[in-house]
């Protein structure tokens, strides 16, 4: 039920078939006064076409912003989820949930300024975008109206859709009147494509699917050698080239894409409860993974480094849940972030046919002494014979536990 007390709304607007039925939606079964916000989030498509659909929506050009938030996605999102390793449930780098939050602040940030009472996204009523989207809302606004069209209408088909647009003269594309194969959401992190076609978790996605790297097998045949400098855990550098957080991203992408490094087919478990097949691709962000636990292998303390192991399943659950401004998150955060206070130095990476391997690390914080380790007589700091009893210590509990079962025997 449309609640008409809404006088205006701020919109996640790409400017596509969807998001351009919403538009027109909100105008006619709201009433509202609509302000777009479409962001360039490295989606790799142009944007500036979604100006002239608002235009010809009937949107104030007042009340159209679009902005370029690469540099502020990588390096306030991405970078910093990075930090922590983070992986959901083993495979997936979280590129879809971690643009969420993101949007959503923007939306916000937007609804103060031009004294907006509502926002409204294109997420379905089946997937987790709209969990994500909403939580950030109201973690930002905790009053304001949300508005989730695909809740709320009485469209039943896709035809029922097309034939809106129809109506309000929205354009269509010729591909838009059919089915479409699988849909794709994009940004500089990566790609995932869902549905249709790849509905079926038993059959092998088709080639077509991928579209930010070649396949593995048709990669070059010889390795290609390259360094990325890291500071507090962040990558500066790609082979001494400093480059900002978005360009140091795509070069990463570009590094992988042409080496077949990034491919994921996926079934995942959604917040909502279903079981979701996928087919991502994270080029850059893949080698930045390994390279990240590169250097921190020779930087991290063995405690430290295992407890945010421990803790990264939860941060992992916590970003792909939605709850990116909740205060667990951000006590997660600022403990991955004290760890990384000496996550500095050089990793020496390789790629090969689908695979990112590190085949070298330095830092002038190293841990790594190879007097220590080394199988040469010298001068060490440890003497063998003080295993025995750092053993023995460690094997009093198995000790009791076998006499007693000795004696129950």
């Amino acid at each position: 039920m449309a609640n008409k007390s809404v006088k205006k709304v701020v919109l996640a607007y790409s400017g596509g078939l969807d998001t351009s039925i919403i538009l027109k939606w909100l105008q006619t079964e709201y009433g509202a006064e609509v302000i777009t916000f479409t962001a360039d989030l490295g989606q790799g498509e142009e944007i500036e076409p979604a100006r002239a659909k608002a235009l010809a929506a009937g949107v104030k050009p007042e009340n159209i912003f679009i902005e370029d938030v690469r540099e502020e996605f990588v390096r306030d999102y991405v970078f910093p989820m990075f930090r922590a390793n983070t992986v959901y449930e083993g495979q997936y780098l979280l590129g879809t949930s971690i643009a969420r939050p993101l949007i959503a602040k923007k939306q916000i940030e937007i609804a103060r300024k031009m004294g907006a009472d509502a926002v409204s996204h294109g997420a379905t009523g089946k997937g987790n975008d709209q969990v994500r989207f909403e939580l950030a809302y109201y973690g930002l606004e905790p009053d304001i109206t949300v508005i989730a069209p695909w809740r709320e209408w009485d469209f039943k088909s896709r035809e029922a859709l097309l034939e809106f647009a129809e109506k309000h003269q929205i354009q269509i594309t010729k591909d838009k009147r059919g089915e479409a194969p699988f849909s794709v959401d994009a940004n500089l992190l990566h790609s995932s494509s869902e549905g249709k076609v790849l509905e079926d978790p038993a059959v092998e996605a088709p080639e077509f699917v991928h579209m930010r790297t070649i396949a593995p097998e048709d990669a070059p045949d010889k390795p290609h050698v390259f360094t990325i400098d890291f500071e507090k855990g962040d990558p500066v550098a790609v082979d001494g080239v400093a480059l900002s957080p978005a360009a140091l991203l795509t070069k990463l992408n570009e590094l992988g894409r042409d080496n077949g490094v990034g491919r994921l087919d996926l079934v995942e478990n959604r917040f909502v409860g279903m079981k979701s097949r996928g087919v991502y691709e994270t080029p850059g962000g893949t080698i930045l993974l390994v390279a990240h636990r590169g250097i921190e292998s020779i930087t991290l303390d063995r405690g430290a480094m295992h407890l945010k192991d421990e803790l990264m399943p939860k941060y992992a659950s916590l970003v792909y849940n939605g709850f990116w401004f909740a205060p667990e998150r951000e006590m997660l955060q600022a403990a991955i972030d004290y760890s990384q206070t000496k996550v500095s130095g050089q990793v020496r990476v390789k790629l090969y046919k689908g695979n990112a391997s590190i085949i070298g690390r330095t830092s002038p914080y190293s841990l790594y002494d190879q007097d220590l380790v080394t199988f040469e007589e010298g001068k060490v700091a440890y003497d063998h014979r003080d295993a025995g009893g750092f053993i023995k210590l460690n094997a009093l509990r198995l000790r009791v536990l076998a006499k007693r079962d000795k004696r129950e025997g």
